[in-house]
């Protein structure tokens, strides 16, 4: 029997709404540069966005393609329980541990618009370590007291798993899956990024630091809770709004050799 695993895909632009296509086209990007920040994982993990003025329906990848194969027509439309209600003619299925995890989340917070899980080598290291992330760096200061922690279970496969990962996050927009990884989300997919840049980056500096030995120094208790107050999404301005142009400025300039993410 032959396999369609062909990479392919004719575009869907006519066949969805322009909300529903600026969102693909979006998430898209977004996977194309969490590939461009070295943080994708060969073919595993997902990025979820909900799907302008839809309670329950969600855009996800396609499970066998990599992040800088990912465009705007081979996303694929599922529920929060992970029904596919539309997909390419292909082969290439969804994982489920993308709905477990995502899914939940999506459910539970109405006010979650996209949710990125990656397994960066930087990030597993310190889901791994019993303090979890110190704030010894501006960056890292942004998720002091504002970020959640959820103890390992196993490959996220089991349903009953999802009210207490909704639990663990709380009300944050970052959670650190112990001995696994790590999770952002946001109202928009250019605030999860955001969020998810910026987590990555403070746990790569934990490391340097680590490894660099010699006393960390921490700020007083007053300035940590401060400056976390001042990176706070909606502070001083929404994340992502500045920074996205520029992101899809990046994308654009690069070499080809992957069709356009925009297609």
């Amino acid at each position: 029997m032959s396999e369609n695993y062909s990479t392919q895909f004719p575009s869907v632009r006519g066949q969805v709404s322009d909300a529903e296509w600026a969102a693909r086209v979006n998430l898209a990007a977004c996977y194309r540069l969490v590939d461009r920040y070295g943080m994708s994982d060969l073919i595993y993990n997902h990025i979820t966005a909900r799907i302008p003025g839809s309670d329950d329906h969600l855009l996800i990848n396609l499970y066998g393609l990599l992040y800088k194969e990912i465009t705007a027509s081979n996303l694929v439309r599922i529920d929060v329980e992970g029904n596919i209600l539309a997909k390419p003619d292909t082969d290439y299925g969804i994982n489920k541990s993308g709905y477990v995890i995502h899914g939940a989340i999506h459910k539970a917070r109405p006010d979650v618009g996209c949710i990125i899980h990656t397994h960066t080598r930087a990030g597993m290291a310190i889901s791994s370590i019993g303090g979890g992330l110190l704030p010894i760096t501006q960056t890292s200061m942004r998720f002091a007291g504002h970020i959640g922690y959820h103890d390992y279970e196993g490959p996220a496969i089991d349903l009953g798993e999802r009210e207490r990962l909704v639990r663990d996050l709380g009300p944050h927009d970052a959670m650190i899956l112990r001995n696994h990884g790590l999770l952002t989300c946001g109202a928009t997919i250019q605030q999860a990024f955001n969020t998810m840049y910026q987590l990555e980056l403070a746990c790569r500096a934990q490391v340097d630091a680590l490894a660099a030995g010699g006393d960390i120094t921490l700020p007083p208790a007053e300035v940590l809770e401060r400056t976390a107050h001042l990176y706070q999404p909606g502070t001083r301005r929404p994340y992502g709004v500045l920074e996205w142009h520029a992101m899809l400025r990046l994308l654009a300039a690069e070499p080809g050799g992957y069709p356009p993410y925009d297609q």
